[in-house]
């Protein structure tokens, strides 16, 4: 419990203490403005071409704050392609090209990706430092590929999720502060349902993002990552990470009756799918080397009325 406390602690500091938006934002984001509307359509295909997940539980949101989410997505993407598919003598340039652009509030002609991004982080009264987190929380993975402890990945999980979920936390529309620590969790379990899909993948890449500490707990090590080894330690291994992983996700879902009712289902949504990957990654015992977990179009379809029925109960 206490390591627990301490992670959840060091993630509300660098969450900060940014007042509640007292101010709704101005609509009609691109009436008049063909640039503009541009702008949101790209980030609109880029959603829909890069997370289908992300993509059918951001449509359940109205079609303003739809478009903005997307517009975020759109950014988070950008920025960290930049990390994964750069030249690696370019990256750091990118990446501070990203950070001028969320310290001005200001887009370069052309940019589509910028210009959405912009637009929505300005009417939205999005904090740019969680902005400036996310990219240099994408760019801790050009210097770091292991974790010592959980609270070291935590901080990371801050890093590139819990500040995605702050951000949409604004475009949603949130009634107090307290939803700020129900975020972070949120953010943090959906990464790491995303770190447990792709151990492999991951390592294949160089990177191991599992807490060194929990490895040697279980007896685990970078070989058996590397021969694909299902082993009864590994799946005592995988099966803490995943109870862990699902206790955010249930500790999480709290916060979402403390959003605006019209960005619940979209943001129980995402955490109904994501976490039905970890169901995945169960049912075919822990096997994540040789498969990718996912939910199929229609696994995530079927979910939606339970899903429905728990938000309408908060």
């Amino acid at each position: 419990m206490e390591i627990q406390m301490n992670w959840e602690h060091q993630l509300l500091a660098l969450a900060g203490h940014d007042p509640h938006p007292s101010h709704r934002p101005f609509f009609s984001y691109w009436a008049g403005d063909a640039s503009l509307r541009q702008a949101y359509f790209l980030a609109e295909r880029i959603a829909a071409e890069h997370s289908k997940s992300f993509y059918l539980a951001s449509g359940l949101l109205p079609e303003e704050k739809r478009a903005a989410v997307r517009a975020l997505y759109a950014f988070c993407r950008t920025v960290d392609d930049i990390v994964d598919e750069s030249a690696a003598g370019d990256r750091e340039r990118q990446l501070d090209y990203w950070r001028a652009i969320v310290n001005t509030a200001s887009a370069p002609d052309g940019d589509l990706v910028a210009a959405a991004w912009v637009d929505a982080m300005t009417r939205y009264h999005i904090p740019r430092h969680y902005a400036l987190q996310l990219i240099d929380g994408v760019a801790r993975d050009l210097t770091q590929s292991r974790y010592a402890s959980f609270d070291d990945l935590a901080t990371y999980c801050y890093g590139v999720a819990s500040t995605v979920g702050l951000m949409s936390m604004y475009i949603v529309g949130f009634h107090n502060r307290a939803a700020v620590s129900y975020a972070i969790k949120l953010g943090v379990a959906l990464q790491l349902t995303n770190i447990l899909r792709d151990i492999g993948e991951d390592y294949r890449n160089g990177r191991v993002y599992l807490p060194r500490e929990d490895m040697l707990d279980f007896g685990i090590s970078e070989t058996d990552i590397e021969m694909g080894r299902v082993t009864p330690q590994w799946r005592k291994f995988m099966q803490f990470q995943i109870e862990r992983t699902r206790k955010l996700y249930e500790e999480g879902w709290q916060g979402i009756a403390m959003l605006d009712p019209d960005g619940r289902m979209s943001i129980g949504a995402s955490a109904v799918f994501y976490s039905g990957i970890l169901d995945d990654i169960e049912a075919h015992d822990f096997d994540v080397f040789n498969r990718r977990a996912s939910l199929s179009a229609w696994e995530k379809i079927r979910r939606i009325p339970s899903l429905w029925l728990k938000v309408r109960a908060l």
